[in-house]
C-alpha cells in the first residue's frame, strides 16, 4: 500500500513539471503581477534536478501569440533568448520585463513545451488598445486651442493607451485652470474601448466651476516683523487692479518655505509657518491666513577655534563675516563663514582641509556658542595641468594665461587671477577648476575646464547718436584668430577686425590686427589702417570737413601682473576743408592738408576683475606722444593723456565708478600751436553730459564753433544698478573743462552736469541713453541751457 502511494506521488510531481514555467500578467491599471507554480518544500531536491534538465535543453522555436498590430519579429527582436541557445530562466525573466517596458502590452505570458528534442517558447500577449481620439467637454474659460491642448498631454492619439499617463494629464489640465483662477475645477476622464478594433477613445470631462480670487491675506503671530514685510516676501497676492489674485497651491507652498527661510536668516531657528484657506459666499472669494510661530531669536555667543596650526586664530576670526559674537545666528550664515575659512586655507594650499562645526545653546547666556574644529591635513601641490573643453582654442593660448604652474602649491589667489585673465580674453562662456588624484597623495592634477563662446562675428546694423547722427556699419571680427589655420582661421588668440561705417555726417573704413604673443613671448604686436571722414555740422561741434587717412604700428609688453607698457608709431594725413565762412582766423588757419608722424609711449595698470563688465578694481594709464621733430611731419607737438578709474562693488550687483581724465599738449619747434584735430574737446555724451557736443571750452568768437583746447580735465561719477541681465539704470555727475593754452589749465572754473540714464545690451552693441542737466552756462550763452538727451549705439561690448 505504501509503495502504491509513493508511485502515485511521483507521477503527480512529473505531471506538475509540464505546467508553465513562468506566468506573468498585468492589471488594467498597468501594475505587473507574477505567478509561478512550485512543488512542495519536501520534494525540492527532486524538482531542482528536473529544472536543471529543462535548463540544459536548447530553444528550438519561439512563437508569439495574441499580437495583432505588433509583428512577431518586433517582439522577438527585443528578447535576448534566441533559437539555438540554452534555455535560461533568468534570461527569460529579463526578457519578460523588457517586453513590458515597451508599453505595447497589458498582459504577457511566457510558456514552454517540448518541441523537436528541445523547448518551444510560447509568448502570449494582450496588446494595449490604440488611442483613436481624444476629446474634451465642459471647456468654457480656457482660451487654448484644442490642438495645443492635446500637445500638452502625455497621452497622444495613435499611441497606446497608458493609464498612468492619463493621471498625469489630469494634473496638467488642473494646472492650466489654476493659472486662470479656476483652482476648484473638477476634471475626470472616461475611456471607451472598442475591443473588436483594439481602439480606445478618451474623453476628459471638465466642470470649471467659479473663478476663485484671493480677497485678502492675513498674517498672525508675527511679533518682530510687520504684515507688509511678510507679504512682500510672498509671490501670492490678493486681487486688486494690477493683480488677478489667483490662488496657486504650489506657489503658496513655496511662499511658506520662503518665509521660513527668511525667519531662519534672522535668527529664529525654531520658527514654524503654516497657512489656512477659507472661502465665503457664492462669489468664491478666498481668505488666506498665514500663521507664524516665531519662537526665540538666537544670537551668536562665544566662537572657539580648535586645531589650527599654520594660521593664527586672529587671522581665522577675521574671515568670519556672519556668525560673530552678538550677531544673529542662522545655519546659512554659519555655512558662509565655513566657506570663508575654507577659502583662507585653500589660498595657502590646504585643499584637503576639513572644518567641522559644533553648536550648542549656552544655558547661562541663552546664546548659541560655536566651536570650529579644523583638521588642516597636508599642503597640496599641482602635478599636471590638464585643459578640457577647448575645441577651437589651442592649449597654449590657455596655459600662457595661467598664473599657477606645475610643482607649485595650490594657491587660491593665483587661481582667481588665472580665471580673470581667461575671462578677459573673451573666448569662453564658462571657466571652472577641478582636481584629479595622482599616485602621490599630496599632489593633484589641476583640470581647467572651459566652455568656448563664439569669438567670430559678421555683423551689420545701424543706429543714431547725438555725435554722428544716423550711422550704419558692416563688420567682420574674429577675436581668436589664427592666420595659419586654413580654412577655419581660429584658435591662436590673435585678433582681426574689418569695419566699414557710413552715415549722414561721415564714413570710415578700419582694419586692425593684433598678435598678443610674438614668437611665444609675452610681447604683443599689431597694426591699424584707417580712412575716416566727417562732414561739417556746427550742432555737434564740427565747423569744418575732416578727412583722416593713416595707420599705426603697436608693440606691447607685460611689465608685471597688472602693469603693461606700449609703444605706438602713428602716421596720419589729415585734411581740413569747408570751414564755416564767418569763422575767425583762429579756425581758418586750420585749412589745408598736413601729415602727422608721432611716437607714443604708454603705461597702463589694470587690476579690474573683468575688462568687459568690471565690478571692482582700478585702471590707471598714462601716455606721452611726441610728434614731428626727428620723426618728421608737418606738426611738432608733445601731448600727454592720463586716465584713472576706480570701481566700487555695491549692493545687489550695482556698481560705482569714479573716473578722471587729464590732457595736456604743447607745441614746439616750427609749430606755434596745436592743430585742431589734436586738441582736447569737452562736452556731450562721452565727457560732460547735459551740454552740446564739444561746446565746453574755447569757441570761435563769430561762428561759435568749438576750437578745442591744449589742456583738459574731466571727472565722472556714475552709479549703475542692474534691473535685468541686459538692462541697467544709471545716475551720474560729470564735471570738466578745456582751456585754450597749457598755461591756462585750471583757470575759469569747471562746468558740471547731473542726470539719469539707461544701459541696454543689444545684439548690435550697447545702447546708451542719458538725460543730462547742465549746472552751468555754456560758453557763448547768456543763460543756462535746458537738459539734453544723449543717445548712442556702439558696436561691441
Amino acid at each position: 500500500m505504501k509503495r502504491k502511494i509513493f508511485i502515485c506521488g511521483l507521477l503527480f510531481l512529473l505531471l506538475a513539471t509540464k505546467s508553465p514555467v513562468i506566468v506573468q500578467g498585468q492589471s488594467q491599471e498597468g501594475q505587473p503581477t507574477q505567478q509561478q507554480d512550485a512543488p512542495g518544500q519536501e520534494t525540492g531536491d527532486f524538482v531542482s534536478e528536473l529544472e536543471q534538465g529543462v535548463a540544459s535543453k536548447l530553444v528550438t522555436a519561439i512563437e508569439v501569440k495574441g499580437n495583432k498590430h505588433i509583428s512577431s519579429n518586433t517582439v522577438i527582436s527585443k528578447m535576448k533568448i534566441r533559437v539555438g541557445s540554452l534555455y535560461q530562466e533568468n534570461i527569460v525573466s529579463d526578457d519578460l520585463r523588457r517586453l513590458y517596458l515597451l508599453g505595447f502590452f497589458s498582459d504577457i505570458k511566457i510558456d514552454t513545451q517540448d518541441y523537436k528534442r528541445g523547448l518551444k517558447i510560447i509568448i502570449t500577449v494582450v496588446e494595449r488598445p490604440i488611442i483613436d481620439k481624444i476629446t474634451f467637454s465642459g471647456i468654457r474659460r480656457l482660451t487654448i486651442k484644442e490642438d495645443k491642448l492635446k500637445e500638452s498631454l502625455k497621452s497622444k492619439e495613435t499611441q497606446y493607451l497608458d493609464y498612468p499617463n492619463l493621471a498625469e494629464d489630469v494634473k496638467t489640465l488642473k494646472k492650466l485652470y489654476e493659472k486662470i483662477g479656476y483652482s476648484g475645477a473638477k476634471i475626470e476622464y472616461q475611456v471607451d474601448i472598442d475591443k473588436e478594433n483594439d481602439k480606445a477613445g478618451i474623453r476628459f470631462k471638465i466642470i470649471e466651476g467659479r473663478r476663485i480670487r484671493i480677497k485678502n491675506i492675513y498674517v498672525e503671530g508675527n511679533m518682530h516683523y510687520p504684515d507688509r514685510r511678510i507679504l512682500r516676501l510672498m509671490k501670492t497676492k490678493r486681487a486688486w487692479t494690477f493683480n488677478a489674485g489667483i490662488l496657486k497651491e504650489e506657489v503658496l507652498k513655496e511662499d511658506i518655505q520662503r518665509l521660513e527661510s527668511f525667519y531662519h536668516r534672522e535668527g529664529f531657528a525654531d520658527v514654524g509657518v503654516d497657512y489656512e484657506i477659507k472661502s465665503y459666499g457664492q462669489k468664491q472669494l478666498l481668505y488666506i491666513t498665514i500663521k507664524v510661530q516665531e519662537g526665540k531669536k538666537y544670537l551668536v555667543g562665544n566662537v572657539t577655534i580648535q586645531g589650527n596650526k599654520d594660521i593664527t586664530r586672529d587671522t581665522i576670526l577675521r574671515q568670519l563675516k556672519e556668525c560673530i559674537p552678538g550677531r544673529v545666528f542662522s545655519q546659512e550664515a554659519l555655512k558662509r563663514d565655513i566657506v570663508n575659512m575654507q577659502g583662507l586655507y585653500f589660498d595657502r594650499g590646504y585643499i584637503f582641509v576639513q572644518i567641522q562645526e559644533a553648536i550648542s545653546l549656552n544655558p547661562y547666556t541663552g546664546r548659541i556658542d560655536i566651536v570650529y574644529k579644523i583638521i588642516e591635513n597636508k599642503i597640496a601641490y599641482v602635478d599636471k595641468i590638464k585643459i578640457r573643453g577647448n575645441v577651437k582654442t589651442k592649449d597654449v593660448v590657455i596655459r600662457r594665461e595661467l598664473r599657477i604652474k606645475p610643482g607649485e602649491r595650490f594657491d587660491g589667489e593665483k587661481l582667481r587671477r588665472s580665471k580673470e585673465r581667461l575671462q578677459n580674453l573673451g573666448y569662453f562662456q564658462e571657466i571652472s577648476y577641478d582636481t584629479e588624484d595622482t599616485e602621490t597623495p599630496d599632489r593633484k592634477d589641476l583640470v581647467v575646464d572651459v566652455k568656448e563662446a563664439k569669438t567670430g562675428a559678421f555683423s551689420f546694423g545701424g543706429g543714431y547718436s547725438s555725435v554722428d547722427e544716423f550711422v550704419g556699419f558692416v563688420e567682420i571680427e574674429q577675436k581668436n584668430f589664427d592666420w595659419k589655420n586654413f580654412p577655419y582661421f581660429t584658435g591662436d588668440g590673435q585678433e582681426l577686425k574689418l569695419r566699414a561705417s557710413m552715415g549722414t555726417l561721415g564714413q570710415g573704413f578700419d582694419l586692425s590686427f593684433t598678435e598678443p604673443w610674438v614668437f611665444d613671448y609675452p610681447v604683443s604686436f599689431g597694426f591699424d589702417a584707417y580712412k575716416r571722414e566727417h562732414k561739417r555740422e556746427s550742432d555737434i561741434g564740427y565747423g569744418y570737413d575732416e578727412e583722416i587717412t593713416g595707420g599705426d604700428l603697436r608693440l606691447g609688453k607685460e611689465l608685471s601682473e597688472y602693469l603693461r607698457g606700449n609703444l605706438i608709431y602713428r602716421y596720419d594725413s589729415i585734411e581740413i576743408t569747408n570751414i564755416t565762412e564767418d569763422a575767425t582766423s583762429a579756425l581758418k588757419n586750420e585749412y589745408g592738408k598736413n601729415n602727422i608722424s608721432s611716437m607714443e609711449l604708454g603705461v597702463t595698470y589694470d587690476s579690474r576683475d573683468n575688462i568687459f563688465d568690471p565690478s571692482k578694481g582700478d585702471i590707471f594709464s598714462g601716455s606721452l606722444e611726441c610728434a614731428g621733430g626727428p620723426l618728421t611731419g608737418d606738426k611738432d607737438f608733445l601731448k600727454f593723456f592720463g586716465r584713472a578709474s576706480h570701481y566700487f562693488p555695491m549692493l545687489r550687483g550695482s556698481n560705482l565708478e569714479l573716473r578722471a581724465r587729464i590732457g595736456l599738449a604743447d607745441a614746439y619747434g616750427d609749430s606755434d600751436s596745436i592743430p585742431i584735430y589734436e586738441r582736447f574737446f569737452v562736452g556731450g555724451a562721452y565727457t560732460v553730459r547735459g551740454y552740446d557736443e564739444r561746446k565746453i571750452g574755447p569757441i570761435d568768437a563769430v561762428s561759435e564753433d568749438p576750437l578745442g583746447g591744449e589742456s583738459m580735465l574731466i571727472g565722472n561719477a556714475e552709479y549703475t544698478y542692474p534691473l535685468l541681465n541686459f538692462i541697467k539704470v544709471a545716475a551720474f555727475y560729470d564735471i570738466g573743462n578745456a582751456w585754450p593754452q597749457l598755461d591756462d589749465f585750471g583757470s575759469g572754473g569747471l562746468k558740471s552736469g547731473v542726470g539719469l540714464g539707461v544701459r541696454i545690451k543689444s545684439p548690435i552693441g550697447p545702447v546708451m541713453l542719458d538725460y543730462g542737466i547742465p549746472l552751468n552756462k555754456e560758453p557763448g550763452e547768456d543763460e543756462r541751457g535746458s537738459g539734453k538727451f544723449h543717445f548712442s549705439i556702439r558696436h561691441g561690448f
